[in-house]
C-alpha cells in the first residue's frame, strides 16, 4: 500500500507551525492556528487515533481559538484618557480631531484600536494614568500663546511611546513618557 499521502499530511504539521510562529498579524495567526489544529486532527484520524482526533478538534482547535480570539481582541485596545469637554467640542476643535485621527492611523498599522475614555478633570486624568486605567492621556497644554491649541500626550507604556514618537505627524501634541515608578504610586 502506498502511504505517500500520509507523509504529505504529516509534513504539513511543521510547515503550519512555522507559519504560525512567524505571523505578525494576530488575526492571521488565529486562522493559521485553526489550520494547524485541522492538520493535527487529520494526522490523528489517519493514524487511527479517533479519540485523540476528536479531543484535538474540540479542545485544541475550537476552544483554544475562541479563547485566543477573545484575548487578542481585548489586548489590542489602547485606552486614551481625554477631558470630557474635548469629546463634546470635537466638532469645533479640528486640532484635537486631527490628533485623534493621527493616533487612530498609527495604531491601525499595529492592529490596535483606540478607545477614548472621558474624565471630568486633569486630576482624574492623572489618577487614571497612575492607577493604570488608561495607557495614555491627552489633555490641553497649559494656556499660553506659544502652545495655543496644543495637547500634551502622556504615555505610560514605553513601547507605545516609541511607536507614537517615531510615527506621529501631527504638530498638535507634545509627547511625554510617564514613568509610574517616578510617582512612587502616590496620588
Amino acid at each position: 500500500m502506498n502511504d505517500s499521502y500520509l507523509y504529505i499530511i504529516i509534513a504539513l504539521l511543521p510547515l503550519t507551525a512555522g507559519m504560525l510562529v512567524t505571523q505578525v498579524n494576530p488575526y492571521h495567526a488565529l486562522v493559521i492556528r485553526g489550520v494547524l489544529g485541522g492538520v493535527a486532527v487529520m494526522v490523528d484520524a489517519v493514524l487511527g487515533a479517533a479519540d485523540v482526533a476528536l479531543t484535538e478538534a474540540l479542545m485544541g482547535t475550537m476552544l483554544s481559538i475562541t479563547l485566543y480570539a477573545v484575548a487578542v481582541r481585548s489586548s489590542l485596545v489602547l485606552r486614551l484618557g481625554v477631558i470630557e469637554d474635548q469629546l463634546i467640542e470635537t466638532n469645533q476643535d479640528s486640532n484635537f480631531q486631527e490628533l485623534i485621527n493621527d493616533f487612530r492611523s498609527i495604531f491601525s498599522k499595529h492592529y490596535m484600536r483606540l478607545e477614548l475614555i472621558p474624565y471630568n478633570s486633569n486630576q482624574c486624568l492623572r489618577n487614571a494614568l497612575i492607577d493604570k486605567e488608561v495607557h495614555a492621556t491627552c489633555a490641553p497644554l497649559a494656556a499660553s500663546k506659544e502652545f495655543a491649541e496644543t495637547y500634551q500626550t502622556e504615555i505610560r507604556v514605553q513601547r507605545i511611546y516609541n511607536i507614537i514618537e517615531s510615527e506621529i505627524s501631527s504638530p498638535n501634541t507634545v509627547l511625554k513618557y510617564f514613568n509610574i515608578l517616578d510617582t512612587g504610586g502616590q496620588h
